[in-house]
Parts: C-alpha cells; structure tokens; sequence
C-alpha cells in the first residue's frame, strides 16, 4: 500500500486488541482508520474488524483500484478498491505529483474538474462531493481549479481542458454502470483520456504519497480559495457555438414538423441536450418527465445503460407514440452515449439502433457533408475516420469506396482520442470516429464520445432524410446496399472467476500444442489470428501486431474465409468475456438473410469451441 509514517488518531491498543494475525491486513486498517474522516466508510471497516470478517477485510484493503479502460470504476464503499473519499484524495495527489514533475508551468495552467449526479447515502458519498474532494487537494497546493459550479456531461471536461489549456483534468463519472459505482476519468492536457505509460506512472505517484495531506480533507475549499474558478458558462457557451460548425441544415430543422423524445436516464442530459437542439435551430425535443431530472437510484430503469435497448427505453417509447414522435434519442447518466430508435412506418415497431447501425449512418452522413462542403482543392486522401477494433468495418468499407482513410485503435475512446490529436496535429482532417459500445465523435471539438452532438447531429439527419422520403433505417439498408453488409452480434458471458478467464484465453493460444492458435472453428476456416495480449498477428509479415500490445487485459480476433471477423475479449470494467463478431459482406452479397444466418452459426461454433460455458461456468446474457 506504500508506507507514509506512522498512522494517527487511532487507539493503538484497540487495534493490537483486534489484531487479525496478518500484518499486512492489520498495517491496512491501521491506514485506513487512521486516514479516513468519512465517518460511514470508516464504520464500515471498523465494523467488519470487530466481526473477524478477515477475508472481506482483505478484499477491500489489501489491493488498489487501477486505471482500466476508462479510468478508475468501482463500487462506492470503504476499502483501497473502492470509490470512496480517502481514494479520490490519494489517485489525485498522485496526480498531482505526476504533473508537478511533467508541467513547469502546472500552476499557472491549472486543472478542470466535473461530475455527474451519482451519490450514495450508505457511504456518504457522492460525485460533487469526491469532486470538491479532488479540488480540495489541488487548490490546498495551490493549484488554480476550474471546478464546473453543477453537473455537467463528461464531454465538458476535456473540452475544457483543450478550450482553457489546462494541463489536464478529472470527470468524477461511472457513466452507465449500476447505481452503485462510481469512477474517476483522467483526460490529459491533449483532450483525450490518459494511456499508457501515464496511467501506469500515475499509480506509481499515488503509491508514493497515500497518507493524505494537510488540506486534502478540506472540501470547503471549493467555496473560499480564489483559486477556484467556476467555467460553466464559458465552457458552455464555447461548446454551443462549436456544435454550429457540424450544423449543415439550420434552415430545415427551423421548419421541421418532425418531433424528437429526449430521455437523459436520471442523469446530466436534460439540459445540455435542450441547448444543442436550440443551437441547431430545432424545437427542444419532448423530454421523458419521469426520467428528465437526476436521481441517483435511477429508479425507472433497472440498469441506467441505453445500450439495453427496448427494454430499457420502454417510457420514452410510449412517450413518443403519444406525442407522435418518430425518433427517440437517449443520452446515458453522463451523457458521452447515444441511443436512437425510430418508430417503423408499416409496422409501428420501433426499431433500436446498434451502435454499428448507428454508426455506418454518422459514417455516411457525415463524409456526404463534407463532400458537399469541402473546398474544390480539398484532399479526400486527407480525410480521416476511425473506429475501436471490436466496432463493426462498416467505415472501412466506405473508405476503400471513397477514397479516405480508416484507422482502427485499441478498444476504449483513449485510444481514439490521443490518434485524433496526433492526426491533428499532423494536419489530417477527422470526421468522425465511435466504438460500438454506442459511443461517437462527430467533428472533433471534443476528442471523446459525446451523446450531446449526437443526438442533435442524428436529429438534423433524421430531418435532412424526411425531405427525401426516407427513413433512418431505409437510409441504413441503402448504405448497406452500396457499401456491402456489415451484421454484427455483441454479447457476453459473466464470469467471476479471473483464472477461468486466464485458462480459456491461454487454451486458445495453445489449441494445437504449444505457442499454436487454432486453425479452424468447428467447420469454419480461420484466416487470420491476432492477439493483442501478446502482440502476435499471423496477417502481419513480421507476425507483429500493428495495435499496441494491451497486457493488461485478454483480446484474441479471428478471421474468417468466409468474411467474418470475431473478437474474444475481457472488459476493462466488469467481470465479462465479451464477444463481437461481424459478417463483413460485398455489395454483391445482399442476401440479409443468409448472411445472418452464416453468423449465427459462426458464433454458436464460437461459444461452443473456444468458450465452453458449460464447462467453464460461465452466464451467458443474450443481447
């Protein structure tokens, strides 16, 4: 846990008394009883000392939270991997170590920090409150602070760290997860979340400093340094005005009698999405009241992710029968996600769009306009779009037609984020870029996701497309028709046992003996292996991996002969194997019905032979 002298204001006699006979648990406790001022998460560990519960002790004091895929996530409670107020001071007076010793001019720049509307009673902890926790260890170091005055959508903080130069800064978010996390994202002085090695050295710095500092605890901080500045409304005004340059329309959506539903699943969305749709010159969409303002519980729904589907957009649907509206938008908790559905002329059925659907038309729309706008002496072969490796090659398919690029990156928008700023800065022009995960970039105002420009640029489509007589969905099998089918399936496996998962990623890259990955899947030929674990990919000629070889986690893609690309891999925030597999089809290949059935049996010979679930113990969530 690092060693930061002797612990204070606790009766030792007490703890020696309750000595659970281990001296790396009892040294932990004796931290955290002697640093934690939350008097509920101190309660808690000092509750489970007096019971003997050793092993639940050990749990939660013997190990530290690490950055995964989107910075630090976990359950709000006591313990060193737990999101809680002791963990929020130490991750950021690692960071602020860690940017003392990379910015000479920290101090000047300073730091942006956010947060959603998540809170918790049990441990008397919520995101504003770990927020002016955060900020509380920055201006005690005389740190200046933009620290946002009310909740705000996660894209508002890197681009206020872009849009005020600061050095970098911190979004207090678990974004979709269940009511009972919560998280801490990093974004860097570039706008994009932090990668490796900064992440890895960041936890060096926080090991190197866990006893809090004088002033760490002092919240009030927020409310009396002169160091703290409120940008709320800079950064929303600036925000707005930039949403204008991906506004191509503003005369149609004046006039529009198209109606939008709008849900923000008890989150932030309610009113930055209000301002977008005004900012593109729209009516305000039609909110759901029941789910409009935050709640913590997120009592309408039983999971607050939109990426649920119908299931979990059933109050905004009916909402949009009544009010005879065809298109529901839905931004998650802290808004960086988009949901869309459209309600289905013959059939009255709503259709919920995937993340890959929704993508190839972002994709579609979004290339169109600039073809449409570009200068004559513009450069399509300047042209950039980007996409996450597991997310569908629909963009890839209209890059080879059209002549721009398509890069592909690690999953998790970080990945995104710092190659956008590097193409940038390299004077490529990036339209667009997502992940499946329903996660998109429209324009690059904001190097990460962002439902808010979403949800306001998929409104303007919508609109442009009724003019023509079309549907965002027959506008989607038109794509599909010109560009070749992409149907992809996303599941997963819940599995909570770390050396089962270890066990079924090594068994593959040991299928046929050592060091040999399999050749084939039930009667479906492999073409191509790559493992990002290792770094190995058999389509290479060096057998070297191009995407950065990822450690930390387990990813395996398979390609098939027969077009379809499978991905294996862990999440980066929840006990899960995921799988994606797509059937990347030629334009000649419309036959939607074969095609989805080819896949579908390609992924039961996947589950079958590379995961075993039966054997494995692994519960299988069909989306």
């Amino acid at each position: 846990m690092g060693d930061c002298g002797a612990p204070g204001d606790v009766n030792s006699n007490v703890l020696v008394a309750r000595s659970t006979g281990d001296a790396q648990l009892d040294k932990a406790v004796w931290q955290w009883l002697s640093w934690d001022k939350n008097q509920k998460t101190k309660e808690q560990i000092e509750s489970l000392l007096q019971d003997g519960k050793h092993k639940e002790l050990r749990d939660r004091l013997c190990c530290r939270l690490s950055f995964g895929t989107a910075g630090l996530r976990s359950a709000m409670g006591a313990g060193f991997c737990y999101i809680n107020d002791l963990t929020v001071i130490q991750s950021t007076q690692g960071i602020y170590k860690y940017l003392e010793r990379n910015f000479s001019d920290f101090k000047q720049r300073g730091f942006v920090v956010g947060y959603d509307t998540r809170g918790q009673v049990t441990s008397n902890c919520s995101s504003k409150k770990l927020a002016k926790l955060t900020a509380a260890v920055l201006l005690a170091k005389d740190v200046p602070v933009y620290f946002f005055s009310t909740y705000v959508p996660t894209p508002f903080v890197p681009y206020a760290v872009k849009q005020l130069g600061a050095v970098a800064g911190v979004m207090i978010t678990a974004s979709h997860n269940r009511k009972e996390d919560n998280g801490y994202k990093v974004y860097w002085e570039n706008g994009a979340q932090i990668t490796s090695p900064h992440d890895k050295e960041i936890i060096k710095c926080i090991e190197e400093c866990v006893e809090p500092w004088n002033g760490s605890w002092n919240e009030n901080l927020v409310d009396t340094s002169p160091l703290r500045q409120d940008p709320l409304k800079k950064i929303c005004d600036c925000y707005m005005e930039d949403l204008k340059k991906i506004c191509y329309h503003r005369e149609l959506n004046v006039q529009t009698s198209l109606k939008f539903v709008h849900t923000s699943f008890h989150g932030v969305g309610h009113d930055y999405v209000q301002l977008a749709f005004k900012a593109f010159g729209f009516q305000p969409p039609i909110p759901v009241p029941e789910q409009k303002d935050p709640d913590p519980d997120f009592s309408t729904v039983k999971c607050p992710n939109p990426e649920e589907g119908e299931s979990v957009l059933e109050l905004s649907l009916r909402l949009a029968e009544k009010e005879n509206a065809k298109v529901v938008v839905a931004t998650d908790p802290d808004a960086d996600r988009l949901a869309v559905a459209e309600q289905q002329e013959n059939s009255g059925c709503w259709k919920v769009f995937t993340g890959n659907e929704l993508a190839a038309l972002f994709g579609w729309w979004m290339f169109s306009r600039w073809k449409e706008n570009c200068s004559q002496d513009a450069d399509v072969r300047n042209v950039y779009m980007l996409a996450t490796t597991v997310s569908s090659k629909i963009l890839r398919a209209i890059a080879l037609k059209e002549g721009f690029h398509f890069e592909e990156t690690l999953p998790g928008f970080k990945w995104i984020g710092s190659r956008v700023k590097n193409l940038l800065d390299n004077g490529k022009e990036v339209l667009f870029a997502f992940e499946e995960s329903i996660g998109f970039m429209c324009g690059t105002s904001v190097l990460d996701k962002d439902g808010v420009s979403a949800a306001v640029v998929i409104a303007e489509m919508a609109t442009y497309l009724e003019g023509q007589n079309l549907t965002l969905a027959q506008k989607l099998v038109e794509i599909y028709e010109m560009y070749g089918y992409h149907i992809s399936k996303t599941s997963y496996f819940l599995c909570y046992d770390p050396p089962t998962i270890k066990r079924i990623f090594e068994r593959l890259r040991n299928f046929n003996g050592p060091q040999s990955y399999p050749k084939c899947c039930g009667n479906y030929n492999i073409l191509h292996v790559r493992d990002v674990t290792t770094g190995y990919d058999s389509s290479q000629p060096n057998k070297k991996s191009v995407l950065p070889v990822s450690k930390s986690s387990q990813m395996i893609t398979f390609t098939f002969q027969n077009g379809c690309v499978a991905t294996l891999r862990t999440s980066g925030t929840e006990p899960k194997i995921k799988y994606y597999a797509e059937m990347c089809a030629l334009p000649e290949q419309s036959d939607r019905s074969v095609l989805e059935e080819e896949l579908q049996k390609l992924i039961e010979a996947l589950i079958e032979n590379f995961l075993e679930p039966d054997k494995n113990g692994l519960t299988w969530r069909s989306a």
